[in-house]
């Protein structure tokens, strides 16, 4: 699969069917290459992956991620195939492990220990497939031995809530001709206090996470960074806010790093949808 520079990351659940459709146009009319979407707790992953890309023609579909515990692998991999057979191959499947609440609260299984889980689901979706192909199937992966894993097994990995320097480490490991999709959060804000607030908000509900506690204290943040919502220092790294020319510049230092493809979020006030479609555009060219 050909996937282009340059993405959109967006929270699907907070949108109405209207809403969705006018989301995946207007990525597509700004000329990005892709529209990544979550699995949390309001769409089901493969109907939305379907609704999305009947909503487009050109645009690939990502599951950023789909979690390894809503579906069997047998279950995700026909979804995966039927998907790219009815839409002209514009189908990538991210997979991941969620998260404890996710997995345990939410749908009442067993959460695993990440890497065998992972390494038994991927094992499961590679069955059967001829020596040489690969299936567009990619993993949410942060720390090193996920990665490694996303390597040997996946064509890459979609990184979420990193900075340039996780995405110059996992390019390492993944070793060359293997994609390195990375997530950024942007704002086009030029006040500090209300840029911050916006990512504070919009991060708040990953910072009681201890799978992304455990990468920010490996990318060198330190537990008083995360403490209180957020140290300035920790929101501008995960949230960059300037004028367009300064979120460009941040966006730049991602594939500067080893990134082959980066999904900007845009993060704006509840409801702003004309503002997130005017950062879209703003920053379409970087």
């Amino acid at each position: 699969m050909a996937l282009g520079r340059l993405g959109v990351w967006y929270s699907t659940d907070k949108l109405t069917g209207s809403q969705l459709g006018n989301l995946a146009k207007t990525v597509e009319g700004n000329g990005y290459s892709a529209l990544w979407y979550p699995e949390s707790r309001g769409y089901e992953s493969m109907s939305l992956a379907g609704y999305l890309l009947s909503q487009s023609s050109k645009l690939t579909i990502g599951s950023s991620i789909a979690n390894i515990y809503a579906r069997d692998s047998y279950t995700a991999k026909r979804a995966l195939i039927s998907l790219n057979d009815w839409y002209g191959g514009r189908f990538i499947l991210g997979l991941g492990v969620s998260h404890i609440p996710m997995v345990e609260g939410v749908r009442g299984h067993r959460y695993d220990k990440p890497i065998p889980a992972m390494r038994a689901y991927l094992d499961g979706i590679n069955k059967d497939v001829p020596a040489g192909e690969a299936l567009p199937v990619v993993v949410a992966a942060l720390g090193p031995k996920m990665l490694a894993l996303s390597g040997e097994k996946s064509q890459g990995a979609v990184p979420y809530n990193v900075t340039p320097r996780h995405t110059r480490q996992a390019a390492a490991i993944l070793g060359p001709d293997k994609i390195l999709a990375v997530e950024q959060k942007v704002t086009i804000e030029t006040d500090a206090n209300r840029a911050r607030a916006l990512g504070r908000k919009e991060l708040a509900r990953y910072m009681v996470l201890p799978n992304y506690r455990n990468n920010w204290l490996r990318e060198g943040f330190t537990e008083a960074d995360l403490a209180n919502g957020g140290s300035d220092r920790f929101i501008d790294a995960m949230c960059l806010w300037g004028d367009a020319a300064t979120v460009k510049k941040g966006l730049r230092a991602h594939f500067e790093a080893g990134a082959t493809h980066v999904c900007l979020q845009p993060v704006h006030a509840d409801g702003d949808f004309a503002a997130r479609d005017r950062m879209l555009e703003a920053l379409a060219d970087t």
